[in-house]
This record gives C-alpha cells, structure tokens and sequence, in this order.
C-alpha cells in the first residue's frame, strides 16, 4: 500500500514539473523564450489588465445613451400632521409633510405610509458632450492598448539581451576553460624542462601564475553565466521557477541589406509610444468638443408611474415629457474648461513632435551600432585567427628552446583575451540588432 502511494506522489510530482513554463533540461530557443516572457511576465499582465480595464470604460461612457431606468419602493411609519401654508425646500432626512392632515400636533397617532414608482429617462441630443466622452474613452482605450504594445515592446528586446547575453557567457565559460587547459600543458613543459635543466625555475612560477589567472577568470566567467542565467529567467517573468535547459551554442551573424531611411519610417508607422500621443491627442480633442456643447442645450425625455398612499386604495399617477437643460451662465467656467483642454492637447502636440526627434536619433544610433557591430566581428576573426597562429608559434618555439615563457604566456593571454572578444562581438551584433527592432516598433511577434 505504501508502495503504491509513494509511486503515485512520485508520478504527481512529475507532472507537475512536466506541466511547468520550461521541462528542466529543454532546449529553449528564443522564440520560446520571447514566448513565455509574454505569457508569463507580471508587467504584462498589468498592461494587459489596464487595457482591459480601458475598454470596460468605453461602455461606461456609451451607458449615457441608452435608457436609465429606476425603481423605488417605500415604507413608512408616521404622523399626519398638517403644516398648512408653511413652505420649505426639501433636503435630506426632511420628509415630505401635508398641507392638510388628521391632526395639527398629534405626535402620537401614528398611519401606515406606501410608495412605489418606476421612471425612466432617455438621453437625446447635447450637442458632443456624450458622444464626446465616448470618443475620450475610446481614445483612452486605444492609448492603453499601445501602452501595453510599448510593454511587451520592452519585454522582447529585455529577453532577447539577456538570451544572447547568456549565450555569450557560457561561450566565454568555454573560452576560459580551453586557457585553463592549455595553461596546464605549458606549466607541465615548464616542470619539465626546469627538471632537464633545460629552463630556469622562474619559468615554472611564471607558468603556475599564468595558470592561476586564467582560472580566477574562469570562476568569474561561471559566475557571469549564473548572473546571466538568473537575469533571463527574470525577463521571462518566471523568477526562482526556471529549471536548468540548455540553449542553442551557435552566435551568428548575417549581412545589412535595409537602408537608415527604411528603419526610420517604419519606426514612425510602428513605434507604439508615438501612437499613444496621437490617441492621448484624440483623446484631449474629444474633451474640447465636451466642454463646448455647455455653450448649449441639453434634451431629454422622461417618464414615470407611482403608486402612493395610506390605505389598500393608494393614488395612481404617471407623467411624461421633455427636459431641456441649458447652463446660461456658471461662472465662465466653460470659457476656462475649453481653454484649458485646448492647451493640454496643445501640449500633447508638442510631445509628440518632441518623440519623432528622439526616435530619428534612438533609430539612427541604433542603426550605426549594428553597422558597426559587423566591423567588430571582422576585426574580431582577424584577431583570433593571428592570435591562434601566435600561440601556435611560441608553444613550438618554446619547445624547441628559442622562445622565452613571457612569449608564450602572452600569446596564450592574446588568444584567450581574443576568443572572448570574438563571443562578445557575436554577441552584440545580435543585441544590437534587437535595440534597432525595438527602437523601430517591430520587434513583438504577431499573435
């Protein structure tokens, strides 16, 4: 019986890892990765909820077109003492008293008081203040929804970095690796030769030095793969869940074939914080049109029924007719609303010229980076291919006894220094092709 439910907690568990954003050991891509950063990630839950939250709004505002309808029921329990001519205005916790009742100070003979009533009102014309404030609210909505494409904008070229950042340090983890272990040759030749008589004992402690070194920098190249594992999985939005996987080894590269110009316009067709403004403007200009229909009138219909009294045969009534409600004058208060939401959109309109410079110089930067980065990784061959013949040279020179450690350690220094510069310039060609994706608006996948 144990047996049984032992295997059964086992093969639970193992579905709960299996049923987990990554099974641990999967190769994740960054597809996948992109994938789960923008399934998984609290921002853009937040985005996404705000943007939901934008559109519920729109209904709000359209409810004021459509009939409102009320209902009221009411019991009381109370005196009926008349107050003859007496005139007053009605406020709140004052009921309504008779002109004629029972008694005139009777506090202690108390009637039964029944109401029940049903009206309805319509809206009909205010020339833009309710069509006005749907307009508001559906530009809000749309504002909000390119608020969460600038969200989700961010996430990807956040997962990308960090993906090819990872990439990178496990490929220089590799690099490091190869110096220890070539580092560990040319000290077993130093011992060697420094037993044979042949090399003085400097070149063994010059050897063990060298070696001590490049192992310092292999701890900190494993800790820089840890960090970097850590910072994607936060990108992903998975934090501490993420299991161990493993990752494609290859960087590459290819050639640039658009030109500066294309990036630009398809930055200002694409870029989603440049399409908030224009929606905050749309947004501010619907606002004006609402403060202007205060100039004028406002139409409405209403109807009703209620039934009243203090007996089993209360009184019927019903009524209908049109409300026309127009502010004659309230202070200028309309003149200094109109004025003000002209200079907030205003406002908007210069922000949104103010966003078009820095796009120009964000996608210009961008553009030349990448351009550069592919200089990088040519220089970067051409260093590695010289330096790997360097190495190659002063291990057989060493061996022969023409060349000196000093030699030979600087060339294993030059080699190991450029293996790492050729991963970071690999890596950053791809970087640097994800800022430009995200400076020009392109970089979320379609749904």
């Amino acid at each position: 019986m144990l047996g049984v439910v032992w295997c059964c907690a086992l093969g639970g568990a193992a579905r709960a890892i299996a049923d987990g954003p990554i099974v641990p050991g999967e190769e994740l891509t960054l597809e996948r990765a992109i994938s789960l950063a923008l399934q998984y990630h609290p921002a853009q839950m937040a985005a996404a909820s705000r943007a939901d939250a934008a559109h519920e709004r729109i209904g709000q505002a359209r409810s004021y077109l459509l009939p409102q309808v009320f209902g009221v029921s009411e019991y009381l329990r109370a005196t009926d003492n008349g107050i003859g001519d007496t005139a007053y205005l009605p406020t709140l916790g004052v009921t309504r008293a008779p002109t004629a009742g029972r008694h005139e100070n009777q506090l202690t003979d108390t009637f039964d008081n029944y109401l029940a009533g049903i009206a309805a009102y319509q809206y009909l014309f205010d020339f833009g203040r309710a069509r006005g404030f749907v307009e508001q609210r559906d530009a809000e909505a749309d504002a909000q929804r390119a608020r969460l494409q600038l969200v989700r904008l961010d996430l990807v070229y956040g997962v990308t970095k960090t993906y090819y950042d990872l990439v990178a340090a496990k490929q220089i983890v590799k690099v490091f690796e190869t110096a220890v272990t070539q580092r560990t040759e040319h000290l077993r030749e130093a011992q060697v030769k420094a037993e044979a008589g042949l090399k003085p004992d400097i070149d063994v402690y010059t050897a063990q030095a060298d070696l001590a070194r490049a192992q310092l920098q292999l701890v900190n190249a494993n800790n820089g793969a840890a960090t970097a594992k850590v910072a994607l999985d936060t990108a992903m939005g998975l934090g501490g869940q993420a299991p161990e996987y493993r990752q494609p080894d290859r960087l590459s590269w290819g050639p640039i074939s658009d030109t500066m110009e294309t990036y630009l316009e398809r930055a200002f067709a694409k870029r989603p914080d440049l399409m908030m403004l224009v929606d905050d403007a749309r947004a501010a200009g619907a606002e004006i049109k609402q403060y202007r229909s205060d100039y004028l009138p406002t139409f409405g219909a209403t109807a009703g029924y209620n039934v009243r009294g203090q007996n089993a045969t209360p009184g019927n009534n019903y009524y209908a007719g049109l409300l026309i409600t127009w502010p004659i004058f309230n202070g200028f208060l309309t003149d200094h609303e109109v004025t003000e939401a002209k200079l907030h959109q205003d406002a908007i309109r210069h922000d949104i010229e103010d966003l078009r410079q820095r796009i120009i110089l964000q996608v210009k930067r961008s553009f030349l980076d990448w351009q550069a980065s592919v200089d990088r990784i040519h220089q970067a061959e051409k260093a590695l291919e010289a330096s790997r013949v360097e190495l190659d040279l002063a291990e057989k020179r060493y061996e022969t006894g023409l060349g000196s450690i000093i030699e030979l350690t600087d060339a294993q220094r030059e080699f190991t220094s450029a293996g790492a510069e050729d991963v970071q310039a690999l890596a950053g060609y791809s970087i640097a092709k994800a800022a430009l994706d995200r400076d020009t608006g392109s970089g979320v996948p379609p749904p």
